[in-house]
């Protein structure tokens, strides 16, 4: 099985930079949200179209990134 129709968005969510790469294996796409600096995932989810597997992975990520607390240094 092949990747098909691969797409990387970047973009700013709770204040921290997130990368959303999509792919379509077979017929469900993959989306995978991670913070770009150290490239960490946040998560992975799947859906029966490009933008319900993004809606989904983005809910998520919103909801982590807006727990996580900022240290001033």
């Amino acid at each position: 099985m092949r990747a098909e129709a691969y797409e990387e968005k970047r973009l700013e969510v709770e204040g921290w930079p997130l990368r959303l790469t999509s792919y379509k294996l077979g017929e469900v796409f993959h989306c995978q949200a991670d913070n770009v600096s150290p490239g960490a995932t946040l998560v992975r989810e799947t859906g029966a179209s490009r933008e319900e597997a993004e809606m989904k992975a983005l809910e998520v990520a919103r909801r982590r990134l807006g727990r996580t607390r900022r240290q001033s240094v």
